[in-house]
């Protein structure tokens, strides 16, 4: 199993970013995958989570309504858009897949077996 992340960078405040995940050693479509952040000195942070079939996602209090998961099927690809950066986004963030969730319609509302965790991308937003 490997998943690698991509697409970090240095960006201003207010700006876009959008985190590419790479899957690949697993049949994709059987695994929730999440995106994780990471400050150093604080616990790492679920920022958003999709279902293994796209059908209900998690987002951070901090990540709703302002950044987007999804996942693309023919690529083996999970895709993480985010908007409105703030200073507080600055974290190294990485993507792995998920073992186990709970719904409630649309919604992921508990998760748990976070592992194979891909090498994670930097973000830094400042000014």
């Amino acid at each position: 199993v490997q998943l690698q992340a991509s697409g970090g960078g240095l960006v201003q405040p207010g700006s876009s970013l959008r985190l590419s995940c790479a899957a690949s050693g697993f049949v994709f479509r059987d695994y929730a995958i999440g995106w994780f952040r990471q400050v150093p000195g604080k616990e790492r942070e679920g920022v958003s989570i999709i279902s293994a079939l796209g059908t209900s996602t998690y987002y951070s209090d901090s990540a709703k309504g302002r950044f987007a998961i999804s996942r693309d099927y023919a690529r083996n690809m999970v895709y993480l858009q985010m908007n409105t950066l703030k200073p507080e986004d600055t974290a190294v963030y990485s993507c792995a897949t998920v073992r186990s969730i709970t719904t409630s319609g649309d919604t992921i509302t508990y998760y748990t077996g976070v592992e194979n965790w891909g090498r994670g991308t930097l973000v830094t937003v400042s000014s």
